[in-house]
């Protein structure tokens, strides 16, 4: 093994043909012989290039549709050769292979044919043989071969010919990036065939692959390191595609969050003026309106005390009457599919506020799955993606609610599969009122947002908390009636949940007593 290896002989064979006519020229200027497969030959000989073809190396041509030319021993030879071991060397020598130095390969785009709807028969003529074989080979003998998979690559293989050769150190960094590209093709296929053409749910292996967009600058903690990554082929566009006009990069914490706020407010999407404000990935105020800045003035008012260093998702549109109420608090992130010149004049004012603008707000219905990392295992999970309607609604007391405590009911529990359980949300008039999330009992959800609410209520001057009057929703089943009663206290009038325990009965004489409307969902948003 050497640290420098000149390179005399390379060969060329690339689906993407970015900066190949100019890589192939800069390698000529620097007497490297060009050897070179189909499209990629006929490219580099427009370019008026001298190119042998491998079928010149091999003896055989092109056959099959392409399906064969590099997978032959004069090439594979050429590539896995240990140059200094004698063995090899004579193995070479009697069969007259001759070393490659360096292989250039991208592959063909399985994901792009895929992605473009193309029949079964067109996406499997794009999975790639010939090129992933090379690739490995010779990434796996990077000590005497260079395997290049990127363009951005191509200006320091560059360089480090003019200085004398490859070094084993940018051998092994293009080896790893070699095996990866591979890895994620290889993943895509395998995803491809038991997702899409067998229709799998869980298949017997899971492959994935995704690709580094930046380090952050520590993870939930300063002690931990984080990194941010999207994954290859296909998926939904969110906050790693959006465009930050101004801010500071986010940091492990804010991306958590503002996926957070942007998932909740997606619900929203086509609807009227919608601000979402969310703490530690919870919500601590939700609210519609007939205006942006009026809905965040109504989702403030729900807990004006968490909202401080808060994320904001809206679901339309930023204008300057809004973001210039946004800015009277300290707010980390705002999100929104757009703003216009004042509302960026407002923002830009405050230098460490972000300001994300996404391309739309997600599918809050889109099919996928969520994946959680335990000790020794990976928890995979399709996303909570269900959805009721008011038809789905089972009254189960003797009072139905009335239209207004029925609209009340669907806000409350729109906004409640966001918020982490056990979870209680009062609404009322499309404004959150008070949101206990994560206790470890529902009873204390229930009290912890019916004295949110009555701090809103005390700061605000009002005569009385929003709860009264509200309704409240439950993302599980109530298991006993003193959840439910915690609630009725606080002046709900309207519950919704799921149902299903055991002592539903009992939960239903007791909201009878109380002379409560309630209806069951037959489904329950358990967010952990």
């Amino acid at each position: 093994m050497t640290d420098l290896v000149p390179v005399r002989r390379a060969l060329l064979s690339v689906s993407d043909k970015t900066g190949l006519a100019d890589l192939g020229q800069a390698l000529a200027e620097r007497g490297v012989e060009l050897v070179s497969t189909g499209g990629t030959a006929r490219t580099l000989r427009e370019a008026g290039l001298t190119v042998k073809d491998v079928s010149d190396i091999t003896g055989f041509p092109e056959m099959m549709d392409g399906r064969v030319k590099t997978l032959h021993p004069m090439v594979h030879g050429g590539l896995l050769a240990v140059r200094d071991n004698p063995d090899h060397a004579a193995a070479m020598e009697e069969h007259g292979i001759g070393a490659i130095d360096l292989v250039v390969v991208n592959l063909y785009p399985f994901a792009e044919t895929v992605k473009s709807g193309a029949d079964r028969d067109t996406v499997i003529e794009n999975i790639d043989i010939g090129g992933p074989s090379m690739v490995r080979s010779a990434a796996k003998n990077h000590a005497y071969v260079a395997m290049l998979t990127d363009p951005a690559d191509y200006d320091e293989l560059l360089n480090q010919i003019d200085a004398g050769g490859t070094k084993l150190s940018f051998r092994k960094r293009m080896a790893a990036k070699a095996f990866a590209a591979t890895a994620a093709y290889d993943a895509a296929i395998s995803q491809w065939f038991a997702y899409v053409d067998q229709e799998e749910r869980f298949p017997p292996r899971r492959a994935m692959a995704s690709r580094l967009v930046t380090s952050l600058r520590y993870g939930e903690n300063p002690h931990q390191k984080a990194a941010l990554y999207v994954p290859e082929g296909p998926h939904v566009a969110g906050l790693p595609q959006a465009e930050q006009v101004q801010g500071k990069a986010l940091s492990y914490n804010n991306y958590n969050d503002a996926n957070a706020a942007l998932e909740l407010v997606a619900e929203f999407a086509g609807g009227p003026p919608t601000v979402v404000i969310v703490k530690h990935a919870n919500p601590c105020g939700v609210a519609t309106a007939d205006t942006l800045a009026e809905a965040w003035e109504r989702a403030l008012a729900c807990d004006s005390v968490s909202a401080f260093g808060g994320i904001v998702a809206v679901n339309r549109p930023l204008d300057g009457a809004t973001a210039e109420r946004i800015a009277k608090i300290f707010t980390e992130v705002v999100v929104a599919p757009g703003a216009d010149d004042d509302a960026r004049a407002v923002f830009a004012k405050k230098k460490n506020l972000r300001l994300l603008l996404t391309d739309g707000l997600p599918d809050a219905r889109r099919a996928g799955v969520t994946q959680v990392v335990i000790a020794g295992g990976l928890l995979v999970q399709d996303r909570d993606a269900a959805h009721i309607s008011p038809a789905d609604l089972k009254v189960v007391t003797k009072r139905a609610p009335t239209d207004a405590e029925l609209k009340d009911c669907l806000f409350a529990w729109t906004v409640a599969r966001h918020v982490k359980s056990n979870a209680i949300v009062y609404a009322k008039d499309g404004q959150t009122a008070g949101i206990g999330a994560g206790q470890m009992n529902r009873r204390d959800s229930a009290r912890i947002a019916a004295m949110k609410a009555a701090e809103a209520a005390e700061t605000y001057g009002w005569t009385e908390a929003k709860t009264v009057g509200s309704a409240v929703a439950s993302d599980a089943f109530f298991p006993f009636a003193d959840g439910l009663l915690a609630a009725s206290e606080a002046g709900a009038t309207a519950v919704i949940q799921p149902g299903g325990s055991i002592r539903d009965d009992e939960v239903i004489a007791a909201a009878d007593e109380a002379g409560l409307a309630m209806v069951f969902t037959g489904m329950r948003h358990f967010r952990h």
